[in-house]
């Protein structure tokens, strides 16, 4: 299974919102790849803005998959990767 990057960003904005208790709409994700320090986010709610690393993002991704399909996926199997975008592998 695959999920692109639109989705990795919904799953962001869903696990913030939940932390923090507001709309996913008022959350902003923008994803980030740097070859010393892998891939992150730069998260922005309510004119705040700060850094999620990569084992952030793949915790929401677990999340999300059990949400929205029903997937009780472990974090060894999710793998990001850099193609014309940040996308995730799902070992399932």
């Amino acid at each position: 299974m695959q999920l692109t990057m639109d989705e990795i960003i919904n799953a962001v904005c869903l696990n913030i919102a939940e932390r923090r208790v507001i709309k996913p709409t008022e959350v902003t994700v923008e994803m980030l790849w740097d070859e010393d320090l892998g891939y992150s986010a730069h998260i922005t709610v309510q004119g705040r803005d700060w850094y999620i690393n990569e084992g952030s993002l793949i915790e929401a991704i677990t999340q999300y998959l059990d949400r929205e399909y029903g997937i009780r996926a472990f974090q060894d199997q999710i793998k990001l990767d850099l193609t014309d975008e940040i996308i995730a592998h799902i070992s399932i």
